[in-house]
Order: C-alpha cells, then structure tokens, then sequence
C-alpha cells in the first residue's frame, strides 16, 4: 500500500505523543511498561501490528515517536523508513529489531532512522530518547548512542579486503599477490583484524565472515 500524502507532523511537544509498531502484542505490553518509567509526561501511546496501521494513525493523529519493528507485515525494511522520513521530517524514529545484521543497521540509519534498538538491548536509549523529545531537543541523544561500533566497524579498509578473502580461503601468498603487497604485509593485516575480532583460528574467523553475509569456501 502507498504511504499517505505528506502532512506536517506537530514539533515536538508535552505531553508525548508515542507510536508502537510491533506484530506482537507482548512486545507493545513491554515496550508500555518501559515507558511507564519515563521521566516525562507521555499523553497518548498508540499500537500498530502492520505497515498500514503505522500509515493510518501516523495520518490520523501523528506522533513525536515511532518505535517500529522492521519485521512487521507490510513494513519493507529501509526503503520504507526513507518513505517516512520524507513524510514527516519532524517524525523521530527508533528502529527496534531482533536483527543485528550490519547492513541492515547501517541501511536503516541511513535511510533516516533516529537510532537502531537491538530487541536483546538495553531500554535505556529508548527513556533517553523520550527524556530529550520532551525537553525539545532537535536530536535526542539516542540517535548517536544506541548503538555501538561492531568490531568489524574497527577494520581499516585493507584489513576489511583481508578478511574478504581470507573467509574466501585464500592464503597470505595469494592476498599479497592480489593486493599488490608483501606476504610479510598480508599476514600482518590478518594478525591484526583477528586480533581486534577477538578471533585465534580460520575456522573463527570463516565463521564470523558468514555472520557478516561475506561469502565463504
């Protein structure tokens, strides 16, 4: 289903007004009880199971925050936080998944995602979100401290192509040759990515490369 026309969402205001959009009823009960814990005043919480009940109550009545599960029915992943972003310039959105997958963290935020929640995660980006949008702020902190750097975020540019091929099983021989660097080179980029890994064997570090979707064998 399209998106509904563009529309000026209200600046950010008290009391709160919240969006959770989340296929499973006991996910929104939890997500209610950690808001009950906001140092803030939060005057209406909305729930949404499907893509199109977000659209629907986000025309109807707008929101200062939309909670959004990127596993829900008719929500297509970052195209469709894009979408909204568009929509609702004012609207701040915080993707809270089970999905911990690299690209799809970096996807999201840049599509225009305010933060990425990890399910598994602490609650406490989500109150400081809510603390910030009630004070006015622009950006609330949460947008740049829920979530932090993966190690592999840590490698630098060559030790990224090293792993690459090294999950491939490619030897120091053949990275050096490939890479236009010395053997001596290649085993040095790889005894460093292992190490900021935390990674002590090539079975570890295939298996890391298939965590990251990088292809293997």
């Amino acid at each position: 289903m399209s998106l509904p026309p563009p529309m000026n969402l209200p600046p950010s205001r008290v009391p709160l007004r919240i969006l959770l959009a989340d296929d499973h009823g006991i996910v929104r009960e939890g997500l209610k009880m950690v808001l009950s814990q906001a140092q803030a005043p939060i005057g209406a919480v909305d729930e949404a199971g499907t893509g199109e009940q977000v659209q629907a109550l986000l025309a109807a009545h707008g929101a200062d925050l939309l909670v959004l599960d990127l596993g829900m029915p008719g929500v297509s992943g970052s195209g469709w936080v894009r979408a909204l972003r568009l929509r609702y310039p004012a609207l701040h959105i915080m993707v809270l998944t089970a999905n911990t997958d690299e690209r799809t963290r970096a996807a999201v935020l840049e599509a225009g995602a305010d933060a990425f929640l990890a399910k598994t995660g602490s609650s406490q980006p989500l109150l400081a979100a809510i603390s910030d949008l009630a004070s006015g702020a622009k950006r609330p902190r949460a947008a740049h401290a829920a979530y932090a750097h993966t190690p592999h975020e840590t490698l630098t540019r060559r030790e990224q192509q090293v792993l690459a091929m090294a999950a491939r099983g490619a030897t120091a021989a053949q990275i050096a040759e490939d890479l236009h660097i010395s053997p001596y080179t290649a085993r040095k980029h790889r005894e460093n990515l292992m190490r900021k890994l935390g990674l002590h064997s090539t079975a570890e570090l295939v298996a890391y490369a298939v965590r990251l979707g990088l292809p293997t064998g």
